[in-house]
């Protein structure tokens, strides 16, 4: 499993995602993003960090960087999932987990690490958090957090 650092170059991607579009790193070279994996839509850890990210979209927005999650689920469960519970955040589907091997957060068995990565708007990882359970998730005010540390 390929481990990115802080510091490293952050991998590219190109991932389909909510709202019928196409979802590249390089779309964010102007503002930074936060990548959120998580492991699956409609798991109770997930559906409560999501729509936590929900409730608090005002301070996500403060943050001044957009935010992505990052599942293996096809589109049209994230669909669902986003319509189910209101959720903004665009979700983009890594069906065959390049992406999260690409990131090092796939685990032992394929299962996707919950994760969060801070990449800057020169495409540099700033801030890397991946949990060896995913019991726990990053919430607003450890993104407020990791945000102030790094600008």
């Amino acid at each position: 499993m390929a481990k990115v650092r802080i510091g490293d170059s952050a991998p590219s991607f190109e991932l389909k995602g909510t709202g019928n579009r196409t979802y590249r790193l390089s779309d964010y070279s102007s503002t930074g993003v936060i990548l959120a994996f998580y492991p699956g839509d409609f798991t109770p850890v997930c559906t409560k960090q999501f729509c936590s990210y929900r409730d608090d979209g005002d301070r996500i927005e403060a943050l001044g960087l957009p935010m992505l999650g990052i599942s293996p689920q096809p589109v049209s469960s994230h669909e669902r999932f986003a319509e189910q519970h209101g959720l903004r955040i665009p979700l983009l589907a890594d069906p065959g987990k390049r992406t999260g091997r690409a990131y090092g957060v796939v685990g032992p068995g394929g299962f996707v690490r919950r994760s969060v990565f801070l990449v800057d708007d020169e495409g540099v990882i700033r801030y890397r958090h991946v949990a060896l359970f995913g019991l726990r998730y990053q919430d607003v005010g450890d993104l407020e957090r990791a945000v102030a540390a790094v600008v």
